[in-house]
């Protein structure tokens, strides 16, 4: 088990609709190697699912209701984690969606919404996380970025909060690394999970066959697996990096 006896938390660990998507993945699969979880949400059925699941499996986790757009609730989910388990050794930061019209037809409104679901959410869940992980030793931390980061997109306020969230995790790692703890992002691109199911059109089905070499959509599977990459002794020196989980897509 390559998680065996951490604690970790994982911001966004419920699903908006049935199936198994990033967060919910991570979750399982951290539980899976040996982790003990704090499932996240601001839907607490939708995190309490998710124990639920992991509990199915033997492992063991709690769930933790919190809106993580708001810093009194970002500080209660660390304090609710570290008080049942004592410390934090890894946080996955998954929290994000888009709002809003396509291009410079965003409202403000919806622009300031994705960019504080996408991006202030990271930063909240980052300061109240970082001084335990500190008091621990050190830790690792991942951040869920987008490939919308580095692709022309058509919600730009999504695409924009999702660079800033590469920069940001660059910067994490730099100003962390003395604390030894690691700070690294992935970035997926068109996946099959269930914050997208309303979007499986045939259209963006000929959008995958023609932008993704391996020719499918990402499972929320693939995406857990990286993460778990990143957090465990296997990536002990890297920091600071965005790994894609796009099928090729970057690669074009």
């Amino acid at each position: 088990m390559r998680l065996k006896d951490k604690v970790a938390i994982v911001a966004g660990a419920g699903s908006i609709r049935p199936g198994i998507g990033n967060g919910r993945a991570t979750a399982i699969l951290f539980a899976r190697e040996g982790a003990r979880v704090a499932a996240i949400d601001r839907n607490l059925e939708a995190a309490e699912e998710t124990v639920s699941m992991i509990r199915s499996q033997g492992g063991e986790a709690i769930a933790v209701q919190a809106d993580v757009l708001k810093e009194a609730d970002a500080q209660k989910l660390v304090e609710a984690t570290v008080s049942q388990y004592g410390k934090l050794d890894i946080l996955f930061n998954n929290v994000g969606g888009a709002r809003g019209e396509n291009g410079l037809a965003v409202s403000v409104e919806d622009w300031d919404f994705t960019m504080n679901l996408n991006l202030k959410s990271v930063l909240l869940v980052c300061k109240a996380a970082v001084p335990e992980l500190i008091k621990n030793g050190g830790g690792a931390i991942v951040n869920n970025s987008s490939m919308a980061a580095y692709h022309s997109h058509n919600l730009y306020a999504y695409s924009a909060s999702k660079a800033g969230v590469i920069a940001l995790t660059r910067c994490l790692a730099v100003g962390l690394a003395r604390h030894n703890i690691r700070v690294n992002c992935v970035a997926p691109g068109l996946m099959d999970t269930p914050m997208v199911a309303n979007m499986m059109t045939e259209a963006r089905l000929r959008t995958v066959e023609e932008r993704v070499p391996l020719k499918r959509h990402g499972k929320g599977e693939e995406t857990a697996s990286t993460v778990l990459f990143l957090v465990s002794p296997e990536s002990s020196f890297i920091t600071g990096q965005t790994i894609p989980v796009d099928g090729g897509m970057a690669a074009r």
